[in-house]
């Protein structure tokens, strides 16, 4: 079983800056997918950006440019710089994992965080 638990969170104006972080505990597997996801209220749930065990990352159009998903495997966190935030940004982030390091932005993955409220103001 592994645990996410998301940080960093929280109120920013339009064109600030937030990093998330998203800690992972539990088993360690050495072949993974990790993924950021959004959900604004009254829509879809959106996969915008993935990292898995080589490095291979991959992000929705709605963030490329602006976001950057990275990760310290030696703290076992994964993080989500956002820079340029517009207000459709603002949405829950949640951080996905899964041990199947194929797994894309499409893909369900298997555990996930309890999310983090990002609100961003114009």
């Amino acid at each position: 079983q592994v645990q996410l638990v998301e940080s960093g969170g929280g109120s920013v104006q339009s064109g600030g800056s937030l990093r998330l972080s998203c800690g992972a505990y539990g088993h360690a597997y050495s072949d993974y997918s990790m993924a950021w996801f959004r959900q604004a209220p009254g829509k879809e749930r959106e996969g915008i950006a993935r990292i898995n065990n080589g490095g291979h990352t991959n992000y929705a159009d709605s963030v490329k440019g602006r976001f950057t998903i990275s990760q310290d495997n030696a703290k076992n966190t994964l993080y989500l710089q956002m820079n340029s935030l517009k207000p459709e940004d603002t949405a829950i982030y949640y951080c996905a994992a899964d041990h199947r390091w194929w797994l894309q932005l499409h893909d369900e993955f298997s555990y996930w965080g309890q999310g983090t409220q990002v609100t961003v103001s114009s």
